[in-house]
């Protein structure tokens, strides 16, 4: 793209951020209504201990491990748009992250308490994403003010998803404790 004019992608930018808002609704959704009625323990859940809680899990959890490879899509809009700025370190470092960690939670623990970070980030997402696609119409940006609080929502759902990890690795029922330890360590990053 150097020397090429930026592209303004905004029909199809409007299109791929109504799609990840409509997807994350539905892993937000899922995660939520299955560990509420699956009788899913809020401070520490084990794998495979409720077979068909676990299977609506393990579904919803596929969508999201999936959706972190779409999300590399808001790299590609950054460059074909020439907006470099929006493409730092922790940009990088987070979607190629979120990608590698999400394939070993698929293969290694698809349930139990891996739910609840996935749907705090889906509802963060839903947000994000819908404010996304809502700017990219000229005439609604002057009446989207929700932008300044999306930063504070990433922050708690980063307080909230260690905390409750922590109570898992404070109070184990056989989640993987080095696991817990990782993903603390890894939201720290």
């Amino acid at each position: 793209m150097r020397h090429r004019q930026p592209y303004s992608c905004r029909g199809l930018m409007l299109l791929y951020n109504l799609g990840v808002t409509v997807l994350s609704f539905y892993m937000c959704y899922q995660l939520v209504s299955t560990f509420w009625s699956g009788g899913y323990n809020f401070y520490c859940q084990n794998t495979y201990s409720k077979p068909e809680a676990d299977i609506k899990i393990i579904n919803a959890l596929w969508w999201y491990y999936f959706s972190k490879l779409i999300e590399f899509a808001d790299t590609f809009f950054f460059i074909l748009r020439k907006n470099n700025h929006q493409i730092t370190f922790l940009h990088v470092y987070h979607h190629a992250s979120m990608l590698n960690i999400w394939w070993f939670v698929m293969n290694w623990i698809p349930c139990g308490h891996s739910y609840f970070g996935a749907s705090l980030n889906s509802f963060v997402h839903v947000v994000m994403y819908s404010y996304y696609g809502l700017s990219s119409i000229p005439a609604l940006r002057p009446y989207l003010w929700w932008k300044k609080y999306i930063t504070q929502l990433q922050l708690i759902q980063f307080v909230l998803t260690i905390w409750q990890t922590a109570c898992a690795a404070v109070w184990p029922c056989g989640f993987p404790i080095r696991w817990l330890y990782f993903q603390i360590s890894y939201m720290g990053t």
